[in-house]
């Protein structure tokens, strides 16, 4: 399939508002069968019958790949859809989330990830049904985003053996599937294969630090560091990032840290440098680097300039939590 399908089967919302003169529907579903750990076809036909409760409601766009995602989003955005959802993970989410920023479009999510970092920190039920109904109850709230680079993030990015661990990741899960296990399996193939550290620049908000570290990790998300233990959530509900800077060790040392982190016992100070910041520079001496960006790698060019935009998103929540 090379471009977007339409679920023509739902029919006209008449209330609908907003839109083109040629529009059915009211919000836009992006879907990439590829994305996340369900099974896409499966996925797919279970939508649709949720959808159906909801005549005339939506509009299904299946892309061929997660390329796609990005540039049908714009589609949707340009054809007047007051409501554009990602059916996916968090990759999905923030392709979705690019193209929405800045417009009057609202974001809306599906969770169907392996991890639902961002669907978890809203609020979504995990139920695809009760999630759907969010769609058509929630509440548009503004959200913050974070850039490095213009690149647009909502739970992290990250320099170093991060990337590393995403394409290790990615070759596992084409072999043996997407899951938990073969997530923590690709950061104990990074951690074997680490070889040398950064040497880094880094200004937070002014204040300048050189550090030598494998790791540069910035979180955006409250919800993901409490869920794996760490400290620096309450920083990031104040309006700033929380700055991960893991210390020059060996390889040996760095298996030990993901220990900790596995067992829920890392600790700022012995484990890690945390500090918090609204505006992070990062200077290396290469010119270009990859940076993983909520789960998808990306090359850059250096230096990376990491900053909050403020409300730069409105995002349909429960009506509970808006």
């Amino acid at each position: 399939m090379n471009s977007p399908e339409r679920a023509s089967e739902f029919t006209p919302h008449p209330s609908a508002s907003g839109l083109a003169a040629n529009r059915t529907a009211d919000i836009c579903v992006i879907r990439n069968p590829g994305s996340g750990k369900q099974g896409g076809d499966v996925t797919i036909e279970a939508m649709k019958r949720h959808f159906a409760e909801h005549p005339g409601r939506f509009e299904l766009r299946i892309v061929a790949s997660g390329g796609d995602i990005a540039g049908a989003a714009r589609r949707a955005v340009a054809d007047g859809f007051p409501i554009v959802v990602a059916a996916g993970g968090d990759g999905t989410i923030r392709a979705v989330a690019s193209a929405v920023a800045g417009s009057s479009a609202h974001l809306g999510v599906l969770p169907l990830g392996t991890f639902n970092y961002f669907a978890r920190s809203i609020g979504l039920p995990d139920d695809l049904g009760a999630a759907v109904r969010v769609l058509i109850d929630g509440a548009p709230t503004p959200w913050d985003i974070g850039y490095v680079n213009g690149h647009a993030f909502l739970n992290n990015a990250s320099l170093g053996l991060y990337p590393t661990i995403l394409q290790n990741r990615e070759n596992i899960y084409n072999r043996w599937g997407r899951s938990r296990i073969a997530a923590h399996g690709s950061v104990l193939l990074t951690l074997a294969g680490f070889r040398a550290p950064l040497a880094l620049k880094v200004t937070v908000d002014g204040a300048v630090r050189r550090v030598r570290t494998p790791l540069v990790f910035i979180a955006k998300n409250p919800a993901q560091l409490e869920e794996i233990g760490v400290d620096g959530a309450e920083g990031i509900r104040e309006g700033q990032f929380a700055l991960f800077i893991a210390p020059d060790c060996s390889r040996w040392q760095l298996l030990r840290y993901a220990i900790r982190l596995a067992l829920r016992t890392m600790a700022p100070g012995r484990d890690f440098e945390l500090v918090h910041g609204r505006d992070i520079l990062v200077e290396t001496a290469r010119s270009r680097m990859t940076v993983a960006c909520d789960g998808e790698r990306e090359k850059m060019a250096s230096p990376f300039r990491f900053e909050l935009r403020r409300d730069a998103l409105n995002v349909i929540l429960p009506a509970a939590n808006a």
